[in-house]
């Protein structure tokens, strides 16, 4: 989709998808070691980033969105924390090898070739340890009319994400059905996939 797609649905004073951060980042931050690194793909109007930083972690949010990044921008204000945003396209963005003590990719639906290269990018830049934090819907989602793609070639399914994640050790992972409350964007029952894989420590 072109940026000014997402440039379109971040205007107005409301949150698309709220100000609260996705539950599966709330309920998997507790493995981040205090002060962490990381990097949030995707990540819009900010709530996750700036959900993360108020835990005290080092937070850069990466979106093609520079209407939402300001959104995120003025939400860390409102809650006294700090956040880099940097406003780019995954498929130009680079994703430095072991810089990253965590990277979260919440509904980062990309075209199936660069997905690849992004979680190859990912893999690569998580630092020793690192931790690695996915919730994407699956293809039974679409036409569910409650959020995500309007086509399954940009969902995922966990046995793709295990060839394109090679290299980290899956701690969970789930294929399951829940009810999702996030803004106007997504409401409704859901079809997703969960992914906590950590980058293996260094010998």
């Amino acid at each position: 989709m072109q940026p000014n797609f997402w440039d379109e649905r971040y205007q107005g004073a409301a949150f698309f998808y709220g100000t609260d951060p996705n539950d599966f980042v709330a309920a998997q931050a507790h493995r981040l070691r205090p002060g962490s690194r990381v990097l949030c793909l995707a990540e819009g109007e900010g709530r996750n980033a700036v959900y993360l930083a108020g835990l005290g972690h080092q937070v850069t949010a990466v979106d093609e969105s520079s209407v939402g990044l300001a959104k995120a921008t003025a939400l860390a204000a409102e809650r006294g924390v700090y956040l880099e945003t940097v406003t780019a396209d995954l498929a130009d963005f680079t994703i430095e090898p072991g810089s990253w003590d965590a990277i979260v990719s919440v509904w980062c639906h990309l075209p199936e070739p660069l997905r690849r290269q992004v979680h190859a990018a990912a893999v690569a830049g998580l630092a020793p340890g690192g931790w690695f934090l996915l919730e994407a819907y699956h293809p039974r989602q679409c036409g569910r009319g409650t959020g995500g793609p309007a086509t399954p070639a940009l969902m995922m399914t966990l046995p793709a994400l295990r060839q394109e994640l090679a290299g980290l050790q899956w701690q969970f992972e789930a294929d399951t059905e829940r009810d999702i409350h996030e803004g106007a964007g997504h409401q409704g029952p859901s079809a997703v996939v969960q992914v906590v894989a950590q980058k293996p420590e260094a010998a």
